[in-house]
């Protein structure tokens, strides 16, 4: 049985490789996920879960995930990912959406961002706020753009 994570974060980062998955670890351990095992959720923050500017994880720990990421091997190509989370004004439930793709950070943030506003209007869900993060890369030989939304246990930090 699982436990559900009482608090998050967003993180972003990208970077170079020498091949498309070298690229991608790159770029999750400079969002500080790097040594940890990724658990991909599928986009639903927890009621009740606390917001942190950051989150130190132990190496090798189980860390749920949401994220955004896009790799390249065209060189020049500007790609970007990001994530933002809808929190209601209710109990602090959250949609998390996650979007990449051969574009600017700015223009990834803003699509995102708007993902987000669709997902809690069609739940009927009053918005608190919405938070994001995104990473833009321009690719030299292998890139990575990686954004998420990583969540913990407070008791474990």
């Amino acid at each position: 049985m699982f436990e559900t994570p009482d608090i998050y974060t967003v993180v972003s980062g990208s970077a170079e490789g020498t091949s498309r998955l070298g690229a991608f670890d790159n770029a999750i351990l400079k969002a500080g996920v790097g040594n940890t095992n990724l658990i991909r959720l599928s986009s639903i923050l927890p009621p009740k879960a606390l917001f942190k500017g950051k989150i130190i994880y132990p190496r090798g720990v189980l860390v749920p995930i949401a994220y955004g990421s896009i790799t390249s091997d065209k060189k020049g190509e500007v790609i970007a990912a990001s994530v933002a989370i809808g929190v209601s004004e209710e109990d602090g439930f959250g949609v998390i959406m996650e979007y990449s793709a051969a574009t600017t950070a700015s223009s990834a943030e803003e699509i995102v961002r708007k993902m987000a506003k669709d997902a809690l209007d069609h739940r009927g869900i009053n918005i608190r706020e919405i938070k994001s993060a995104s990473a833009q890369h321009t690719v030299l030989n292998f890139g990575c753009a990686f954004a998420a939304v990583p969540m913990w246990y407070s008791r474990l930090s």
